[in-house]
């Protein structure tokens, strides 16, 4: 797992993030202020395995990212728009990080893994958890970065 790949990407997506000026999504997509919850989500989600595999104990790991829209919802709610969920990413996506760089040999655990993107991914197995991180890194954030990018007009 290349750590500062993570970083980096992070890094980017907040930027865009923080530039704002988001119009409305297309319809049945996810706004920004929605986009960023489920990052938030998923980053707890991510932690929650880190920890685990660190600590030694068994863990699976499911993106939920078309099952838990009333949980993104209400962080947005919660949070009180996208400044607020920004402030949250920026926390959580710094806590993956930390975890992640402290992940040594510990990258090798297999976890069992579900997780599908669109048509470009669909996991279903156990996958060393730095292979899942890894595609985190290159496959779900930029994604998410790109859907970010679609939202705002074009000048």
């Amino acid at each position: 797992m290349e750590v500062d790949r993570l970083r980096r990407t992070y890094e980017e997506l907040l930027a865009v993030i923080d530039a704002g000026g988001f119009g409305p999504p297309p319809e049945g997509q996810l706004g920004a202020e929605q986009t960023v919850a489920h990052l938030v989500t998923n980053d707890e989600l991510m932690i929650e395995a880190t920890e685990a595999v660190i600590a030694g104990s068994p863990y699976a790991y499911y993106d939920l990212e078309t099952v838990h829209r009333p949980e993104v919802d209400s962080l947005v709610a919660e949070y009180g728009g996208l400044a607020g969920l920004a402030a949250l990413l920026r926390a959580t996506s710094q806590e993956l990080v930390t975890l992640v760089d402290g992940l040594g040999p510990a990258a090798e655990t297999p976890v069992d893994t579900h997780l599908r993107e669109g048509y470009d991914l669909n996991v279903d197995e156990p996958l060393p958890w730095g292979r899942v991180l890894d595609l985190h890194a290159r496959v779900h954030l930029p994604r998410h970065l790109a859907h970010l990018r679609t939202l705002r007009p074009h000048t």
